[in-house]
């Protein structure tokens, strides 16, 4: 059995695809969801987030909203609008944001692996959630969110996707975030056949982005029997070097009863702290900017010794051993409604705007989580602290998806 598979994408007819892509289910809130897909009933979000098409008090959960995805994408199908390709190939996907290029592939990646720990996971995921993904691909019989993988350096497999990339795009958008989309198919069988070597040469590949849908992809394949060829889950595969992760930073909703001041000594316990007037972009892992009483400061932390742990050394465990833990008393920020997350796409801006306007009484900006220290985590079969990683930019849903014959 291959690492992965070529597939039949159902994907987007020619010029269709502006209409169609749509950003992943779970970075838009049903409002927002809503709002976004107005006046484009091609979107894919009345397939992704498809409450928006039922009463604004509709449970995004409710049976009806499963209902609706698998209506909506076979209306997409019957108009012409989506079309799936007669033969099983491969895809380049490449995304360029902000002056960075990223070329993937798109394929089934085998569960067997994936249960086998070749393809790794980091992050720990919750039924609820689960549940949905499952739900949701029951409903409309296809795996519609690809599962963003990453693979260690290759430089036979990013030559021959390169290869594949020249010449124009069966796809090429630019969403209203200013990212662009590009996809190209592979189908001839030669190159095909090159692609899946190259992939079942590595010795591992590890999951991004998408831990709930590769989680219920094989909740799907086990429930059904599912054997052989249907054993497989969407994904898209980037080389490590390519991939930008973000800083996801942490907002407090109050000082746990100590004044400005009192915070700042006790940081000093472990931190050397300066002013700054600028706002504060951490250059490593020890680095810390913080906002506090409408100013920035910049926190380094004092000398520990070093650990070959690779969880003890990410920026967010450092954060959370010397500052949230002890000061905070924040034991498990899962649950505890005294803290909550930024990601990094939003900008420094937004920590200070929480700070400023009493959401937050103070903000901390984080290093962002390495590549290599994500990978050296899921090697070690550990788990990532929650909210450590954001990777930008995301893939677009509806741009290519897997139906489950």
């Amino acid at each position: 059995m291959t690492l992965i598979k070529p597939f039949r994408a159902l994907r987007p007819a020619p010029g269709r695809a502006a209409e169609v892509l749509a950003p992943p289910y779970d970075v838009l809130s049903s409002a927002e969801a809503r709002e976004r897909a107005k006046g484009k009933p091609w979107s894919f979000l009345h397939v992704s987030k498809a409450e928006i098409d039922l009463a604004p008090s509709t449970d995004p959960y409710d049976a009806a909203v499963y209902a609706k995805a698998a209506a909506n994408l076979r209306a997409m199908i019957d108009a012409g609008v989506l079309t799936r390709d007669g033969k099983a190939c491969y895809y380049v996907y490449r995304l360029t944001w902000r002056g960075r290029t990223q070329s993937g592939l798109a394929a089934v990646a085998s569960l067997d692996a994936y249960v086998k720990n070749r393809i790794r996971k980091h992050e720990l995921t919750t039924p609820a959630k689960e549940d949905d993904r499952v739900r949701q691909i029951e409903a409309v019989n296809a795996q519609t969110g690809p599962v963003m993988l990453a693979y260690p350096a290759a430089p036979q497999l990013d030559a021959i996707l390169a290869q594949a990339a020249i010449g124009a795009a069966a796809v090429d958008v630019t969403a209203d975030d200013r990212v662009r989309h590009q996809l190209w198919v592979i189908d001839a069988d030669a190159a095909i056949a090159s692609v899946t070597r190259a992939v079942d040469a590595l010795p591992a590949l590890y999951i991004a982005d998408g831990h709930h849908r590769s989680a219920a992809a094989l909740r799907v394949a086990q429930a059904r029997g599912a054997e052989g060829a249907r054993r497989y889950f969407l994904a898209v595969l980037f080389p490590q070097g390519e991939m930008t992760i973000l800083d996801y930073n942490r907002v407090l909703r109050d000082l746990n009863g100590r004044s400005p001041e009192r915070l700042l000594a006790e940081l000093r316990d472990k931190y050397t702290i300066a002013p700054s007037d600028a706002p504060v972009r951490p250059a490593h892992a020890r680095e810390v900017g913080m906002v506090l009483g409408g100013r920035w400061y910049r926190l380094v932390l004092r000398a520990e010794e070093s650990s070959t742990d690779p969880i003890e050394r990410l920026p967010i465990t450092l954060l959370t051993r010397n500052v949230i833990a002890p000061i905070f008393g924040i034991a498990d920020p899962r649950t505890d409604k005294r803290i909550d997350f930024v990601g990094g796409g939003r900008g420094l801006s937004e920590l200070e705007r929480l700070v400023a306007s009493g959401q937050a009484a103070a903000a901390f900006a984080l290093y962002p989580t390495q590549m290599a220290d994500l990978m050296a985590v899921a090697d070690a079969g550990a788990i990532m602290p929650p909210k450590s990683t954001w990777f930008e930019p995301k893939l677009a849903d509806g741009m290519v998806s897997h139906v489950l014959d």
